[in-house]
């Protein structure tokens, strides 16, 4: 493979989150179905939970691809902190409203009661468990009204357990969990993800025993198996450039993903 063909395997391991980038696995597609269809029931908010790196933040946004055609549908990756700020953003995308001035939770409630919206609105909220948990009750409330949706992600924490044994228990909702990848999945992420960005040479130098280590390296975190992959295929160009008869580019070498595992701190030297 030439040095062009690892920056471009390299660059799909890209750390950023992207719906064109979704990988449709079984119990992955699964688990998004569920999701899709938890938005169409009568439900106040949905959880969407797991540890970091295990795709939350890919649902959101796969989920807002598909539904915006369709639906009212707004996606806050970023959580808004300050109150105000919050419900003006809510008040210019649910209804479009400006507001420059502050605008307090009652002030909101009452142009929310004012609406005459067709469709409930469908809110994706990313990364829940920054905001504050005054913030949190208030979002409670506004989805207690029904004339607005949520879909929260929280990192599976102890605190994560604590904002939903306060905010969810006695309310209408339905959780989702999210979950590392097995060894079998992590080998298909791996390879659909390259053969989906036509790098078919990098997917093919994979096998059983390496995807093994990664999947020993990760745990099976799609966050951490990007960050050692980017890392992996950056050292192949390098070496592709500078000391190509080093490399072997028909299998992927264990000692190179040890080395790109000790870079990212994956693990200790």
């Amino acid at each position: 493979m030439e040095s062009n063909i690892f920056s471009s395997s390299k660059d799909v391991f890209l750390d950023a989150v992207n719906a064109k980038d979704y990988v449709q696995l079984d119990r992955v597609s699964t688990i998004y179905q569920s999701l899709k269809n938890s938005v169409k029931k009568p439900l106040k908010m949905v959880l969407l939970y797991g540890k970091p790196g295990t795709g939350k933040s890919m649902f959101l946004s796969k989920l807002y691809q598909d539904l915006s055609s369709s639906q009212q549908v707004h996606l806050y990756q970023t959580p808004i902190l300050d109150e105000s700020e919050f419900f003006k953003t809510l008040s210019k995308d649910l209804f479009d409203i400006k507001y420059t001035g502050e605008l307090n939770f009652t002030q909101f409630l009452v142009i929310l009661n004012e609406s005459n919206l067709y469709d409930i609105p469908l809110v994706l909220l990313d990364e829940a468990q920054l905001y504050s948990s005054e913030q949190m009750e208030k979002i409670r409330l506004l989805a207690d009204t029904r004339k607005i949706k949520f879909v929260i992600t929280l990192h599976k924490t102890e605190r994560e357990d604590l904002i939903a044994k306060e905010h969810f228990q006695t309310r209408i909702w339905e959780t989702i969990e999210l979950e590392n990848a097995s060894a079998i999945e992590l080998k298909m992420y791996i390879q659909k993800k390259l053969m989906k960005a036509n790098c078919f040479d990098g997917a093919n130098i994979f096998n059983n025993k390496s995807v093994q280590l990664i999947h020993k390296i990760t745990k099976g975190n799609y966050r951490d198996t990007n960050k050692l992959l980017y890392t992996v295929f950056d050292i192949y160009t390098w070496y592709s450039e500078n000391n190509p008869s080093k490399i072997n580019t028909r299998q992927i070498s264990n000692k190179i993903i040890e080395m790109a595992a000790i870079h990212t701190g994956l693990i200790d030297a």
